[in-house]
């Protein structure tokens, strides 16, 4: 067994790819919920921001926050790129983009709920609506990845959902919460680790 250093001041993580050839058989989901997704046709990129943030913080999600507003808009405007939110009566409780950029395939770019719905079967409501609207385009494949500061429950969901693992990678940045993108408190599962 050998191990790798990382360097203080940043983060790494494994990120795990998968995917799925055929629409699978949808998991059953609570109706108790009362949820609704609401397709967003031309995102503002602050509120798209502000729900990436609300969605993704405490699982370091920050790419988009740093991403230049020209290119953000260039993803989320495209009319191949499908972003939804998941609401709870009025209350917006998860993001869901589908990219479709790629002939043939989707990628569930981001998929998530805020921390009040995690537990509750809103991600499993808000998957089965991924899946819909994925296979209901002319798509061969459709591809999720997830990554260790996810939740911890992610991978397994995924699997569970009919996705199948296809590769691995490690992927190294600068703490978002270092650089002052992320507040010091975010991902407290993710040790910081400063230059001494």
């Amino acid at each position: 067994m050998s191990y790798s250093d990382v360097a203080a001041g940043k983060v790494a993580a494994v990120v795990t790819s998968l995917e799925m050839f055929a629409r699978p058989q949808l998991r059953p989901a609570p109706a108790e919920l009362q949820l609704s997704l609401r397709h967003v046709e031309q995102p503002g990129l602050d509120w798209f921001r502000q729900l990436f943030r609300s969605v993704g913080e405490d699982w370091l999600w920050y790419s988009r926050l740093v991403m230049p507003d020209a290119a953000l808009g260039a993803i989320i405007h495209d009319p191949r790129v499908e972003v939804s939110v998941l609401m709870t009566g009025a209350e917006e409780a998860g993001l869901l983009e589908l990219d479709f950029r790629v002939p043939d395939q989707c990628e569930v770019s981001f998929f998530g709920v805020t921390a009040k719905y995690i537990g509750t079967g809103a991600a499993r409501w808000l998957m089965n609506q991924a899946l819909e609207r994925a296979w209901s385009r002319p798509v061969r494949r459709v591809w999720i990845h997830t990554c260790t500061f996810d939740h911890p429950a992610a991978l397994a969901f995924y699997t569970r959902t009919g996705f199948q693992p296809f590769a691995r990678q490690i992927e190294i940045e600068d703490d978002p919460r270092l650089t002052g993108i992320l507040p010091r408190s975010a991902a407290p599962h993710v040790p910081l680790i400063e230059e001494r």
